[in-house]
Parts: C-alpha cells; sequence; structure tokens
C-alpha cells in the first residue's frame, strides 16, 4: 500500500502546466510572430505600392513594336504598367518631365504625384498613324475650313484661330507660327483665363516619326513659350528611340 503522502507529493510534483500546454503555447507564440513580421513586410510592401501609384522607378529596356516601327524605352516612361510588357501593342502612353525628358524617378516623385505640379509633365500617346497628315499637315486643307473669324495675336509669338462653334472642338483654340524650312507649327489649346486655372494637358500636337508612328504629345499652356524647344525634344526622344536609327527622322516633309 502506498505511503498517504505519496499521492499529495506525486500531486504537488506535477508542473503547474503540462508540457502540451507549454507547446500549445509556444507554438501559438512563434505562429503570432511570424504573423507580425509577415504583416510588417507586407505593410511596408504594401505601402511602397500605395505610395508608386502604378508608377516604377524601374528603367529596364521595354520593346515595344506598334504596326512597322519598333521602340525601346524605359519602364519609367511607361505611364500604365500594363502597357510595360515586351511585343506588340496598338499604342503606348509615357509621361515626360520637362525640359529634362525623363521618366519617373524619387527624385521627381512629387512632380508625378502631386497634382500642382504636374504642369511640368509631357504625357505621350504613340500609335500607328490613322490619317496621312499630321496637325502641321492639316492646317491648309482640314484646319483652314474650319477657322471663325480673323486672326489674332496670340501669346509667345504664335497665332490664334477661334474654330467654329459647330466643329466639335468644344472652345479650343488653333494656334499656330512658321517656321523657316519647315511647315507651320500647329497646336490645339484650351486657354484658361488665367495661369492659375490651367492643367497638365490643355494644349495639343501630333507629328508623325518614324515609319508610320503617329505620336500625339499634351502639355500645360504653361508651357507655350517653349513650344519651338519642346516640339523637337518630343521628336527626338522618340526618333532615338526607334530600333532603326536610320528611321529615326521625323517625317515632315511626308503627307504635309
Amino acid at each position: 500500500m502506498a505511503h498517504p503522502l505519496s499521492s499529495a507529493s506525486m500531486i504537488e510534483e506535477r508542473p503547474l502546466i503540462s508540457s502540451g500546454v507549454v507547446y500549445r503555447l509556444t507554438a501559438g507564440v512563434a505562429v503570432l510572430a511570424a504573423l507580425t513580421v509577415a504583416i510588417s513586410i507586407g505593410g511596408h510592401w504594401l505601402g511602397g505600392k500605395i505610395s508608386l501609384a502604378g508608377h516604377t522607378i524601374d528603367a529596364k529596356p521595354i520593346s515595344v513594336t506598334i504596326g512597322d516601327d519598333t521602340l525601346h524605352l524605359a519602364a519609367n516612361t511607361i505611364r500604365f504598367p500594363s502597357e510595360r510588357v515586351n511585343g506588340a501593342a496598338e499604342r503606348i502612353d509615357l509621361y515626360l518631365t520637362w525640359p529634362q525628358m525623363q521618366g519617373y524617378s524619387e527624385v521627381d516623385r512629387l512632380r508625378f504625384d502631386d497634382i500642382s505640379q504636374s504642369s511640368s509633365l509631357i504625357f505621350l500617346q504613340v500609335s500607328q498613324s490613322t490619317m496621312s497628315r499630321d496637325m502641321s499637315g492639316r492646317l491648309a486643307p482640314i484646319y483652314s475650313q474650319l477657322m471663325d473669324g480673323a486672326a489674332y495675336a496670340g501669346p509667345f509669338g504664335l497665332t490664334a484661330h477661334r474654330l467654329r462653334a459647330d466643329a466639335g472642338y468644344n472652345g479650343e483654340v488653333l494656334l499656330t507660327a512658321p517656321r523657316s524650312g519647315e511647315s507651320d507649327y500647329v497646336v490645339r489649346c484650351l486657354l484658361p483665363s488665367s495661369p492659375a486655372l490651367a492643367t497638365s494637358g490643355d494644349c495639343q500636337r501630333d507629328v508623325k516619326l518614324g515609319r508610320d508612328l503617329s505620336v500625339l504629345y499634351r502639355f500645360s499652356s504653361n508651357q507655350l513659350g517653349d513650344w519651338r524647344a519642346m516640339d523637337a525634344a518630343v521628336q527626338n526622344f522618340i526618333g532615338a528611340r526607334l530600333e532603326d536609327k536610320a528611321d529615326a527622322v521625323t517625317a515632315a516633309e511626308v503627307g504635309r
């Protein structure tokens, strides 16, 4: 027969928490710790994704073929994530700082994220030409037929032309300027009543480049003073990124 104290001693000697409970608690703490780390890492990753808002600082080359033309572009100059893929495309949308002609970067983050600074950007849409003439080429055969009233002095040495209300241009003004050895510069703008009311894309112009590309670019009317330099910069930017440099020239003489 066991000593009467032996059972009590055995009870007193049992651990307050069994080894099974300790194991489960330890496992639970480990899982919670792992979740905390995962949430922390995921939070930083998600926070970074949210702050980038679709932008990328990655400048890896992307090759895009549009019709007969192939362009090699840095990923951070391509506006939409879905277009940052190699291969054939109907069009590609770009955004660049002006006058640097650079894509998205940490240094220029606010210029892309802060709408109050977006007037310092240029937006480009590159697609296959659907018309035989670009905007300059359409001046005489098309726009001249849509002008309403006499021309008047526009900003920065440009000549302004009102367009007929029934022409569908919703208050846009056509601005032109002669260029030595080239066809006239032509751009359409919604001119604001005050520079403070200008948007990042209230002026637009399109040019023909490469074999058969139409490059439509939009910019703020606050940048109209740079019209000559900007037109050259846009054409040089696209021309320099065409696969065949022999075709990286403007089509100024074609269809104008």
